[in-house]
């Protein structure tokens, strides 16, 4: 139903338009208790196999929604509701700001992918702080995703950083530092270790003195070349971080190269993009990552992430979570629900009764030089 309802009626619609439309559709069904529990109960992940824990926080299932769709915390309980084990909201920044201008959102429906240059659009920390704080009706486990005020300079991008940590991380299961979008002049820059390094500790600091220490991680890039990777992973290592999530969307166009569009030809957009042409970089950069760091940091997985497969897949090759959201805007609400039913099926039939038993399995087969 939902793919009728795409090629006939959403697909026609502007993309960010859409997505507006989604957002306030969910934000009802987190303010209406009766129809969220309902929701809950039938679509959230209930196996035990699927459970998993990472930093010391409880995950009733691996497979979550990336940061980038719930930019302002408003439909935590909506997504979780729908069968998402975590939902990382984001990227908020410490100071509102309007994002860059539309249009900002492009569809490349034949290569089932998004390119968006949105820019940190968000109502800032305060706003989100405050979202947060108000109770919750179904469970949730809530990651939050902070990036840098464009407005800020190189210069005080820590203090920007910590601004927002201040505010948002006593009320995060984790925390994430976002230094790898495309849309914000300068932000890949701080990925270089001498400028990350300073930043992560400043970070780490407010993490680590909220009253149950927010686990912190940091967010990636799969443009970096393969030395850089191995450079952050042992930052990440050296710094006590408790994970790194790989990768954010690409600025490269490679992998789109021979592929049949479907409607206007979006491909040469400025921004970042993600989807299905993601999936084998995301992956490579997830094998090197296991290589380098083993079992010592929690791996999160996103990248190209459209099924039950590609859930399976990461989890063999050594992520703990695996997060997606571009195959959300081609696959409808049920989604999650869907690759959880099927992940459960799975295990299942190999006998898995714990999904430690699965991750990393394959991950000996990779190494980094």
């Amino acid at each position: 139903m939902y793919r009728f309802v795409f090629s006939q009626v959403l697909r026609r619609l502007d993309p960010e338009d859409a997505h507006h439309m989604a957002v306030r559709a969910l934000r009802v069904l987190s303010v209406t208790p009766v129809v969220r529990r309902l929701v809950h109960r039938r679509l959230a992940p209930r196996d035990p196999a699927l459970r998993v824990q990472a930093f010391g926080v409880h995950f009733p299932g691996p497979f979550g929604l990336a940061a980038g769709f719930d930019k302002d915390a408003g439909c935590v309980e909506a997504m979780s509701a729908l069968g998402f084990g975590h939902v990382e909201v984001g990227t908020i920044t410490a100071h509102a700001q309007p994002g860059n201008a539309r249009p900002r959102m492009f569809r490349l429906v034949g290569n089932r992918a998004i390119i968006n240059r949105m820019g940190f659009n968000n109502a800032g920390a305060s706003a989100a702080a405050r979202s947060l704080a108000r109770p919750r009706g179904v469970p949730a486990i809530v990651g939050v995703n902070i990036g840098k005020t464009k407005v800020v300079p190189e210069s005080g991008a820590a203090a920007d950083y910590v601004a927002s940590a201040r505010e948002l991380a006593p009320l995060a299961d984790y925390l994430v530092v976002n230094v790898s979008s495309p849309n914000t002049p300068g932000l890949r820059d701080l990925q270089a270790v001498e400028l990350l390094g300073p930043l992560l500790r400043a970070v780490k600091e407010v993490a680590d003195a909220t009253p149950k220490r927010t686990p912190l991680l940091v967010k990636i890039a799969p443009d970096l070349a393969d030395a850089d990777v191995d450079a952050v992973a042992d930052l990440a290592l050296d710094l006590g971080l408790d994970g790194i999530i790989a990768t954010n969307t690409t600025i490269g166009r490679q992998a789109l190269a021979g592929a049949e569009p479907a409607g206007r030809d979006h491909s040469r957009e400025s921004g970042g993009l993600s989807g299905r042409p993601l999936k084998v970089r995301s992956l490579e950069v997830l094998r090197r990552l296991r290589a380098r760091v083993g079992d010592r940091l929690v791996l999160v997985s996103v990248g190209g992430v459209e099924d039950v497969d590609d859930v399976w897949e990461r989890l063999l090759a050594g992520a703990t979570l695996v997060q997606g959201y571009s195959a959300l805007v081609y696959e409808g609400p049920l989604w999650a629900y869907r690759v959880n039913r099927d992940l459960s099926r799975r295990l299942r039939r190999h006998g898995v009764v714990d999904l430690r038993q699965i991750i990393g399995r394959t991950a000996s087969r990779s190494t980094a030089t």
